[in-house]
């Protein structure tokens, strides 16, 4: 009977862990007709905002009708246009055929951008007479322009990845300018975002050029708003030198494209504009559910809102200010305090007892697991960064309820069969 039990523990723990978050790269190369559309997933960034979420569904085009859809727009507007063929819902063959009142509209990425005003992040699909499915945009005259082909992988209810025949095209989508990464004016959307000091300093100090010549191979500013430099335990920043703020300023930003997405499934370091050589100046992230954020080694900042979002270009607004620990790592703890000095006593009528020595005066020792308040955190060991590393990787595993329960049982068994 023991045997019998620890094997059902043995397959559930199995088929429990087994069971991972999807990777839609994974899934779609195997498909060469599919190849195209792949690499724009990739392209874009938005491989990892599919791969970062628990439940999708992703519209996929053959060959053809990607290069249709390609032709002639920047990657900037071909993130757009993909971005509503993601669908934040699960919908596999069977779901398309049993739609209540036969249609419905679902949000795509494209709507949690935060640039699809009215329905235009929302898709329209239709049961249509037939046995066929119709897929378009949901803003008002747009037409059912696309079909339903084929199911290609489906892993309920996590993801399903399905054909359609042609591209769903929401109204001005296509047609928007896309501006260059040049004409971008960096300070005036920071400006407007709240971040006026920061932007400030990026002129004075010349740091601004640095970003601008970064910009057409990829940029990504993190600007801390202008709250932040009211906080008040924001070290002195005038006692910088003129390098060290530099330094401070380029910590603010990644020689890459780096949206949410790719954000949310980041596990590595992240080197910025200030690492060179021996300077590490790296960052960690973490993430939890749709929050995300940095880790300096001194200190913690949550992203809080996109700027902007246009390939190559992310911008995004920090609570706090980054402190490297380069620059702002944690001072040594106060040396004990001298023994007190022990006046000399006069020549003695009667024999006087030995004095007792006096007792140093020691500071109290520190707790073991906490920081005294007001001091930055220790710079992670590797210990806490593969703990945080495996914590991330558990973020991803979807656990199916019957093998929890299955899971608990077997425990208890084993539990009350060693006891018997």
């Amino acid at each position: 009977m023991a045997v019998v039990i620890l094997n059902l523990f043995i397959l559930a723990v199995f088929l429990a862990t087994s069971t991972r978050a999807h990777n839609i790269t994974q899934i779609l190369s195997p498909f060469p007709e599919y190849s195209e559309y792949n690499k724009f997933l990739t392209d874009t960034k938005l491989a990892d905002e599919i791969n970062s979420r628990e439940t999708i569904t992703v519209l996929v085009l053959n060959n053809a009708a990607m290069d249709s859809l390609a032709a002639k727009h920047p990657l900037s507007v071909i993130k757009k246009a993909l971005s509503l063929h993601v669908v934040l819902d699960y919908f596999d063959a069977s779901k398309l055929h049993d739609i209540s009142n036969g249609t419905t509209l679902s949000t795509t990425l494209y709507q949690t951008t935060g640039n699809a005003p009215g329905n235009l992040g929302f898709v329209n699909i239709t049961d249509l007479k037939g046995g066929k499915v119709g897929f378009g945009s949901a803003a008002p005259g747009s037409t059912l322009d696309s079909t339903y082909t084929k199911s290609v992988k489906e892993i309920p209810y996590n993801i399903s990845v399905i054909e359609i025949s042609s591209a769903i095209i929401a109204p001005g989508v296509l047609t928007a300018p896309a501006p260059s990464p040049s004409d971008v004016n960096i300070t005036a959307l920071l400006e407007k975002a709240g971040c006026k000091t920061f932007a400030n300093l990026l002129v004075q100090t010349g740091v601004l050029k640095v970003y601008q010549s970064a910009a057409d191979k990829g940029l990504t500013i993190f600007a801390p708003n202008d709250e932040a430099f009211k906080a008040p335990k924001l070290p002195d920043l005038s006692k910088l030198t003129n390098a060290e703020l530099v330094s401070l300023l380029l910590y603010h930003a990644l020689a890459s494209y780096n949206p949410t997405g790719a954000l949310k499934t980041q596990k590595d370091t992240l080197p910025t504009l200030a690492t060179n050589g021996a300077s590490k100046y790296d960052l960690s992230v973490t993430s939890s559910g749709d929050s995300v954020t940095l880790q300096t080694g001194v200190d913690s900042s949550r992203v809080a809102s996109t700027v902007l979002d246009s390939t190559p270009l992310s911008f995004f607004t920090v609570d706090s200010l980054l402190l490297p620990s380069e620059l702002f790592a944690k001072s040594p703890s106060p040396a004990p305090a001298p023994a007190p000095e022990t006046s000399p006593s006069p020549a003695p009528l009667a024999p006087t007892p030995t004095p007792l020595a006096p007792t140093p005066h020691h500071s109290p020792p520190a707790p073991p697991t906490s920081t005294p308040a007001g001091s930055p955190s220790e710079p992670p060991t590797a210990d806490s960064q593969n703990s945080t590393a495996d914590n991330n990787a558990a973020a991803y595993v979807r656990i199916p309820a019957v093998f929890t329960v299955l899971l608990t049982v077997s425990v208890s068994l084993i539990a009350s069969t060693l006891m018997a």
